[in-house]
Formats: C-alpha cells, structure tokens, sequence
C-alpha cells in the first residue's frame, strides 16, 4: 500500500518555505529518536547537573535534544529565531528568515530514565520584523500560529501536524527513513468518558475545578449520571495524543502554590501548539476561562492554566467556572 510522504503532504498544504521548516524540525525529530532508543547504552540517561529557566532539573537528553534542534534550525535559511523552554531568551538564526519557531525539545522528561513516552512539540510563527531580533517579536497570540506539531517517541514515532487544514498523523518508517501518512482529517469525539488530571494537586486547586473534578469522580451517582475514567502519563505530548485518538479531556489547571503563576503548562511550548491542533481536530482548548489561542503572550515563558479536548467536555468544564 503506497502512503504519502511528509514531501508530498507538505506540498499541497504549505508554502515551499514553511515546508522547509517543518521538514528540518522532522529530520531532527527522526535523529532525536535514535539517541532516545540508544538510552542508557549511549549514556545519555539522568541528570545534566544543572536546572534550566524554569527552575526545573534538566535530563542529558534535554539539553541534547535541545541542542540539536537549535543547531538544526539555525542551519535552516527560512527560520528567523527560536525560543525554547530550555532557553533563557531568544536565539537568532537567520536574519532573512519569514518564521519563528517555538519549542519544548523533550516534554515529559522526567518520563526518560523509566523509558516512557516523551516527545518533542512545536510552534512555528510569522516573523515580525526583518532587524535585530527580539523578544517581542515573539508574543504573538496562538491565533497568529503558521503551524503546529509534536513527535511522539513512542512504540512507533508519529509526527501529528498541522497547517491550518485539518490534523494528519505521520508515522516514521525506519526503512526508508521518512514520516509517511496514517491518519488523515482526524477528527476528536464531541463527548467523552474519559479525563487526565493529576489529582495529587486537588487541594490546591480552584473550587470550580475542584467541584467539577467532584462530579467525575460521583460517576453515575453524581450530577453528570455517567461514569469516568481516569489516564495520568504525566507528558503532555502523551495525554494529547490520547485525546488525538480516541477523545478525553486533559487538564493542568491553575493552582494556589505559588499565585504568581497562572498554570504549571507554559504557553508558547506547550499551550499554544497543542491548542492549534486540538481545534483543528474539531476539540476545544481554554484556560478554564477563555480559549488558549487567544491569550497575548507577555513573556516567552508565561505559563497558563489548561483544559482542552472533547468540544462538549470543555464546554462543562468552563461553565462551572462561569457560575
């Protein structure tokens, strides 16, 4: 059975130069993939000793998966500058170039050293301004996104993309070394028995979360009058592609720990890419409050509060924060 090419579906849904982005983020996803396959025997498994700009303890393979898609990206004339979560600021690439990419190189790394699914997620956005680069150039809102996408480095690697037209799954034939079609149009389920939350975090949350969580959990007993399942895998990239596949509702909403900050999930790496293609597949992404996309970034790191999936599921969730 003859499949289509990442090549050929680039080709008849985006422009030559964003193609050429997304094929270098691809390229490097594949090469990613080995050093993660190779684990502990290419001793790249652990800590790197060091935390990055978030506060959080870096894995060897984040800073090696973040090293390789800078260097991948910086190489590729159409890309103008990169941010990444495991950066401090923005990196110039090259001046010329018509787009900015965002990225979290390895989410769920604390997921490696017990070889579970991890994966790479991506933002790619109009650039603003043909100068110096700069940070503001940056904070644009989700709408503004060009494209959008993660890896996952599961049993199989999938690359799950989009343009702006519709969703489609790739999966990476080792062969021939391509990401070729599997799904196409993909579409999430409007309703859904199943959510992902960790619920370790309950106390803290707001009351109308925690009153809805509430009412999953009462099942068929409960005002909802249906029972729920529960999924944790604690990688985002992970309980997106779930929902991708089979409907859900995933959330990391806000909590009291530190006021501060508004969510765990930061925007521009986690929150924007994933909301582009949850609602492209026909879901609904929101801060509990309004949607994602919609969001003006005021730093490159901002974190938000997260609810996305099954359309009709968000809806519920929303409105018991609007009472």
């Amino acid at each position: 059975m003859s499949r289509t090419t990442l090549a050929a579906y680039l080709d008849a849904n985006a422009t030559a130069d964003l193609t050429a982005v997304v094929t270098r983020i691809a390229d490097c996803c594949a090469a990613i993939q080995e050093q993660l396959r190779l684990g502990d025997l290419a001793g790249v498994l652990g800590s790197a000793g060091a935390d990055n700009v978030q506060g959080e303890t870096q894995k060897k393979l984040d800073v090696i998966a973040n090293d390789m898609l800078k260097d991948a990206l910086q190489a590729c004339p159409q890309v103008r500058g990169i941010a990444s979560e495991e950066e401090d600021s923005v990196v110039a690439a090259n001046t010329a170039g018509h787009f900015l990419v965002t990225y979290d190189p390895l989410d769920g790394s604390s997921n490696i050293d017990i070889n579970s699914m991890v994966g790479t997620i991506f933002s790619i956005l109009p650039a603003q301004s043909d100068g110096e680069l700069s940070e503001a150039e940056f904070l644009q809102p989700g709408r503004k996104q060009s494209a959008a996408g993660y890896v996952l480095y599961g049993p199989s690697v999938m690359l799950v993309l989009t343009t702006g037209k519709g969703v489609s799954m790739f999966t990476f034939e080792p062969g021939s070394r391509q990401f070729l079609q599997t799904v196409s149009n993909v579409s999430i389920d409007r309703d859904t028995r199943e959510f992902a939350v960790n619920m370790s975090n309950q106390r803290f949350w707001a009351s109308p979360m925690q009153e809805y969580v509430r009412d999953l959990l009462s099942g068929s007993d409960g005002p909802r009058g249906k029972n729920f399942n529960m999924r944790w895998v604690a990688a985002m990239v992970a309980e997106v592609h779930r929902i991708i596949n089979r409907g859900g509702i995933f959330m990391y909403p806000y909590d009291n720990r530190d006021p501060s900050k508004p969510g765990k999930l930061r925007l521009m790496y986690e929150g924007n890419p994933m909301s582009m293609l949850i609602e492209q597949a026909g879901g609904k992404a929101s801060t509990a409050y309004a949607p994602i996309m919609e969001v003006t970034p005021t730093d490159i790191h901002q974190r938000v509060s997260v609810v996305m999936g099954s359309a009709d599921e968000v809806d519920t969730a929303m409105a018991y924060h609007k009472k």
